[in-house]
Formats: C-alpha cells, structure tokens, sequence
C-alpha cells in the first residue's frame, strides 16, 4: 500500500478507530512494565501506553490526528528508523507490519531499537480470512489481502522467537479493525466504516461492491441472521488477531 493510499484510508481514523479498553489491557499487559516505549507504525496513537516516548509514523495525515498530549511524532518509516541502537525498553508494533514494504528490514528495526521486549499486534491469515465477511461476501477481497498478508510463523522466526496470544474480538469493539463488527453486520454498509479499513481501500469499490449489495440483500431478508443465529448472544470470537510478544 503506498502513502498517498494510505493518507486517504487515514482521514477519518480519529472516528472510526477509537482504541477498544479491552484490547488496550492486553497490549498493556504484553508490554510488562517499561520505563520508555517507542510506538512504530504510529498511526493516530492508538493503545499507546503512558511510557511512550516517541511515536514513529510516515502518514502526516495520521500525524495530525494524534490527540493533544501525546507522545511526540517522529515522520519516518518502519524500515529505516533515524534513532540510535537500544533508544528504548520496548517497541511495539501495531495492526500495521502488513503495510510494510520491507518486512524483514522493519523486523530489523524493532529489534535494534528496543533493549527488552517487542509486541507486536496482527493477524493469522488463515483465520481472518475464514471471517464471514470475507468468506461469504467478499472472497475476492481475501484474495487480494493474501497479498500483504503475513504468516504468524514468519513473524515469530523474524522476532527470534516469540509468545502468541490470542486476542478475542468483543461484540461491541470500538476500534473499527476488519473483523470488529462481526455481530453488527450492517457497519459495513457505512462507507464510514468502510473508510477506515485498509482491506477496502486497498480492493476499490468495483471489487466489494457486489458482495456489499449480497449483504445488503440477505440483511433486509434475514438470511444473514438465520445463517449467523449463533454469533448473536456471543460475546467475543477469535477473528484471527493475535499479539506476539518477543524478549530481546
């Protein structure tokens, strides 16, 4: 994904990508307790701890979102970080290496600037792309995230080993990742919503459009609740997110 697409999908994140208090407590707690953290892949500042000494981000669209008060911004990319060896105790990396250019070199850098511990948040391919939306509706969309998607494996061998925790998704999630609104199916009717997700900035409108108008009509029939019935008194499900945590 290039910049320029990526600080289109970023204009309306401050909205539609509110940080979720119940994924906030597990990044918190993958963290452990240091005294400096560095947030790469920034975004607008979601789920950053009060120990975050320094964001780096290379959308200034998202940049200039970032609320009053938070950690300074420093406009720069994953792959090639302008800070010194061991800058410090943690770095963290969230919902953003499968926009990386470079994995291996972004990887690299976590590594070299954090002294204790790296998290990262992303998510299994091989079950976010089993979610309905993606299954039922928009299989052509999948396909074309297969593209950036990366293999939890792979990311674990890059870190030199890490924990995997899985990090269940709450029916009421208020950030508005891919899979959050798994038990409220017409969001994604809202190109609101829709604006604020990656996957469909990255597909265009002619390839979602089609899967949307099936949604739409099995939504006003109530196919998809009688083919869904038993997502809907339940609270959380695994979408396939998942946090790696790696001691360096």
């Amino acid at each position: 994904m290039t910049l320029a697409t990526y600080d289109s999908i970023g204009a309306t994140y401050a909205v539609t990508r509110r940080p979720d208090p119940r994924i906030a407590a597990r990044i918190h707690r993958a963290l452990g307790d240091p005294a400096t953290v560095i947030n790469v892949g920034a975004g607008t500042g979601s789920y950053e701890p009060s120990q975050t000494v320094l964001a780096v981000e290379p959308s200034s669209v998202m940049i200039a979102q970032r609320p009053a008060g938070s950690a300074p911004a420093l406009e720069a990319a994953a792959e090639s970080i302008p800070l010194a060896d061991d800058s410090a105790d943690a770095a963290m990396a969230l919902l953003t290496v499968h926009h990386w250019s470079d994995l291996e070199a972004g990887i690299g850098e976590l590594r070299r600037i954090a002294r204790r511990r790296i998290v990262v948040l992303t998510f299994d391919p091989d079950v976010n792309h089993g979610f309905w939306l993606l299954d039922e509706y928009l299989p052509e969309a999948a396909a074309c995230d297969d593209t950036r998607a990366i293999a939890v494996d792979r990311l674990v061998t890059l870190l030199g080993g890490a924990r995997i925790e899985t990090v269940p998704i709450p029916h009421d999630c208020t950030d508005g990742f891919l899979a959050a609104f798994w038990r409220r199916p017409e969001a994604y009717l809202d190109p609101q919503v829709r604006a604020g997700i990656s996957m469909f900035a990255q597909t265009g409108d002619e390839v979602i459009r089609p899967g949307l108008a099936r949604l739409s009509d099995d939504l006003s029939s109530g196919r998809w609740h009688q083919r869904h019935a038993d997502l809907l008194d339940r609270e959380a499900v695994d979408a396939g997110y998942r946090l790696l945590v790696a001691d360096l």
